[in-house]
């Protein structure tokens, strides 16, 4: 409570009602959020980091006859969009990071199929738009099978006081997108996600073309769409071709040039003039970038938690810090193996307020080293003995010990 009331109100609730009904977002007058069980229907997801980019969408563009009107999309969050509201809902609301199309919003209409997606401009205006009401659930990457961790929404774990309440997993196709009657050949860049690049890297570097950044997959296709950029393909997904009214030019361009499958001849041309033996062997030991197994998985965050259960697989994720010793992370890990308990997942985050631990050497003077968060998940429901028992038994060894919160697996395909 004292995180709202801290946070400063930019903008009053009748002028964000205002604004929401121009969007298609309507907030209603009940404090009451209808809870949502998760039941078996969430699903599944990427990282993204929300830094370092080379472009940024235009504001106000004239929109051809060919494209969308965007106008009618919703716009996204941003911090200063959110204040304290009283109102309810009756119907769940999901925030996500990106515009209308992103990868996020692929995986919340996955966990909550009718729900009301709300797109964001930062992972940190969905985080408040939890707390604040303005939405029910927020649906954010932690990891990919590709990119690795997602290294901000674990420290925005930390930081609010939100609970996870599901998993998504959800396998990452990436499409190339272009304006209506461009073809493949005649692009001379392409405009993605830095991780959505780094991800297709392979077949980009076949169609010799720059690699530029924005800030999500979505994004790019509308700024494609937006302004007319006929010599500019996007990254994105396939639902995003349709919103934005793009072309589709290559499918799972994830995969390189041998593998894809493209709408158009000219690119079964360029695919057979690269696929020779020793390019093939080169590819085989280089192809990791370029993966046709591409996965990440979302966390489902609310401010409730949800009551765990024994009677379905369960997942517990928590978030600890240790005293420096010999051997103390080794304890700290087996307090689970000694009960049986899985371990699925372990981040070692520096601590941000204290960066650095001086420990006296005798022989050496003074030694630096880092001072870690662990954020650990492990396959237990906290309706167990035997994960009580591991948690009471790790309060022993950690100074600081949080529960950031035991939900259901995701077991969808």
């Amino acid at each position: 409570m004292n995180s709202l009331m801290a946070f400063k109100v930019n903008i009053t609730i009748s002028s964000l009602d205002s604004s929401y009904k121009r969007t298609g977002l309507v907030l209603n007058s009940k404090r009451d959020v209808v809870s949502c069980v998760l039941g078996g229907k969430q699903a599944a997801i990427t990282p993204v980091e929300d830094d370092g980019h080379l472009l940024s969408s235009a504001q106000s563009v004239e929109l051809s006859g060919i494209q969308r009107n965007m106008n009618v999309l919703p716009r996204p969050l941003t911090s200063k969009d959110l204040s304290p509201s009283s109102d309810g809902c009756s119907n769940v609301r999901v925030a996500y990071k990106g515009a209308p199309g992103a990868f996020s919003e692929a995986a919340a209409l996955k966990a909550y199929p009718l729900c009301e997606t709300v797109p964001c401009e930062e992972f940190e205006a969905a985080f408040k738009a939890v707390e604040l009401w303005v939405v029910n659930k927020a649906v954010l990457p932690i990891e990919s099978s590709v990119g690795g961790s997602v290294h901000r929404n674990y420290d925005l774990l930390l930081r609010h006081r939100l609970h996870i309440v599901g998993e998504v997993q959800m396998v990452v196709q990436h499409c190339l997108l272009g304006l209506p009657g461009v073809r493949m050949e005649e692009l001379k860049r392409v405009i993605s996600h830095p991780q959505a690049l780094a991800q297709c890297k392979i077949s980009l570097n076949k169609l010799a073309v720059v690699k530029e950044s924005v800030d999500d997959t979505a994004g790019a296709a509308q700024l494609v769409a937006s302004i007319n950029l006929r010599d500019t393909g996007a990254i994105a997904s396939a639902r995003a071709a349709e919103i934005y009214g793009l072309n589709i030019l290559a499918e799972r361009i994830e995969v390189p040039f041998n593998n894809v499958h493209s709408n158009e001849d000219s690119y079964f041309s360029l695919s057979r003039s690269i696929q020779n033996a020793t390019w093939f062997a080169n590819y085989r030991s280089i192809g990791q970038d370029d993966s046709d197994n591409n996965i990440t998985r979302f966390l489902i965050l609310s401010r409730e938690p949800v009551i765990p259960r024994a009677d379905r697989p369960f997942k517990t994720s928590i978030v600890f810090t240790l005293e420096e010793g010999p051997g103390i992370l080794f304890k700290a890990l087996a307090v689970f193996a000694l009960r049986g308990i899985n371990m699925t997942k372990i981040e070692s985050r520096p601590q941000r307020k204290r960066p650095m631990r001086v420990v006296d050497e005798c022989d050496s003077g003074s030694a630096k080293y880092f001072d870690y968060l662990f954020y650990i998940d492990f396959e237990a429901s906290m309706a167990e003995p035997r994960a009580q028992n591991a948690l009471g038994h790790l309060q022993e060894l950690a100074p600081f010990l949080r529960v950031l919160g035991c939900y259901p697996i995701d077991t969808a395909q």
